[in-house]
């Protein structure tokens, strides 16, 4: 035993071991399944599970499932099947954390979606695609999404959480806006007489989706910038469902946990895609992931009925955590046992990277000072672009701040928010 004031050491390999012990003790269990109806054949999965943070300790592992629904031929499915994730993870410093790497995802998800479509776009291919990406890092859930997919959380405790964002133009007066400023025409198809039929439209090209990665065709304005959302899910965990169009064209949300309550995710996917084909028909591919984030070592309960939501409700409704009978001595066993709710960590969908790449990240070595914040080629001294080069207004947000783009990528933001001159480059407004 120790004399007083004398410190008992503790080996490294000690500390670690704890460590990976209690880590893998506080890690939910991850199972998932997909199923699909193919009529077109342009929709893509990936799935990787126990992707190494890492390399080698087998600890810090994170899953990814992403859902590509791809539209005018397959090769910006395929493209951004082969590329997004690296590109996200080429854009997160290799010196962080657990926490911080968790924390860093939102700006890297935006800046390998963009870094995506600009590569895909220098081959010159007019084909584009919509993408729900996810990454599932112990009890937090990230996911980046573009386009009409849809990924829907149902925690444990019964609440319905919408975890992407609907790009169509019918259904979002901003994105319309944002695209007739830079340069676009919204509208439906006009079949002559005056008569206009089927969904808005941006013009040229008559992609009814705001945003998407490819699509070169139809201009720039259609942008890659993801809707992102972070959230800790309860020690309880709960099931995802991530969904092409096909379903959520057929089916609610409510309708898509309750036609697969208690079935294992391989099963429940494969019901939800039968429940969907059966309301609508084979219209389009019609694709479902279902993922199941459960405490380890116990067997998938059942999930309760989801709480009823009111009509109309898209946007997720999120309880934070209360802290205030934490330190309530009369209930110890009840806070311990009491499961929490789903905690919301971020949220942003905005469509402009001066906001999405801003100095107000926490993390002061997110981005290099001479690494371009998209595409993360070196830039030379002198040569970087700050990204609030031309935001005007805010004090907050200098000329020389920082993050910074290299000339390519400035240009890819200046084309998305309108400020590439008419007739100057490839994708031109008043293209055909």
């Amino acid at each position: 035993m120790s004399s007083k004031g004398e410190h008992q050491t503790v080996p490294l390999s000690v500390l670690l071991k704890r460590e990976v012990a209690q880590e893998k003790i506080e890690r939910p269990e991850i199972s998932h399944g997909q199923a699909g109806q193919s009529k077109k054949g342009e929709d893509l999965t990936l799935v990787k599970t126990e992707c190494q943070r890492v390399a080698g300790d087998g600890v810090s592992t994170y899953s990814v499932f992403a859902l590509f629904d791809g539209h005018n031929g397959s090769a910006a499915a395929i493209y951004t099947k082969e590329n997004l994730l690296s590109n996200v993870l080429a854009a997160i410093p290799s010196d962080l954390n657990r926490d911080e790497w968790v924390a860093a995802l939102p700006r890297a998800l935006v800046a390998g979606f963009v870094k995506t479509d600009k590569d895909f776009q220098e081959k010159a291919q007019t084909s584009g695609t919509t993408v729900t990406f996810m990454i599932i890092e112990g009890w937090v859930i990230t996911v980046a999404s573009v386009g009409d997919s849809r990924c829907v959380l149902e925690s444990a405790e019964g609440g319905i959480y919408y975890m992407s964002a609907d790009h169509r133009l019918e259904c979002d007066v901003e994105e319309r806006e944002r695209i007739t400023a830079s340069g676009g025409e919204v509208g439906r198809l006009n079949t002559g007489g005056g008569t206009e039929i089927g969904p808005l439209r941006c013009w040229p090209g008559g992609l009814c989706l705001s945003r998407s990665i490819g699509d070169m065709d139809v201009g720039e304005f259609i942008v890659p910038v993801p809707y992102v959302k972070q959230v800790k899910l309860s020690t309880a965990g709960g099931r995802i469902i991530v969904s092409s169009d096909g379903v959520w064209d057929a089916l609610s949300a409510e309708i898509a946990f309750d036609c697969c309550r208690g079935m294992p995710p391989d099963s429940a996917a494969s019901q939800i895609v039968k429940e969907a084909v059966q309301v609508k028909g084979l219209r389009d591919d019609t694709t479902c992931i279902v993922i199941d984030v459960h405490p380890p070592e116990k067997p998938n309960p059942p999930l309760p009925p989801p709480k009823k939501q009111g009509k109309g409700v898209f946007t997720s409704m999120f309880r934070k955590k209360s802290t205030e009978s934490s330190n309530d001595p009369q209930q110890p066993e009840k806070e311990f046992c009491e499961p929490d709710v789903v905690e919301e960590l971020f949220e942003e969908g905005s469509a402009m990277l001066s906001e999405r790449l801003d100095t107000k990240y926490p993390l002061c070595n997110m981005f290099k000072l001479f690494m371009c914040a998209v595409c993360q080629v070196e830039i030379k001294p002198g040569e970087g672009i700050s990204i609030h080069a031309g935001v005007s207004t805010s004090a907050k947000l200098r000329p020389w701040d920082g993050p910074f783009l290299c000339l390519g990528c400035q240009e890819k933001k200046d084309a998305m928010e309108g400020k590439r001159p008419s007739g100057d480059g490839r994708y031109s407004s008043g293209s055909d």
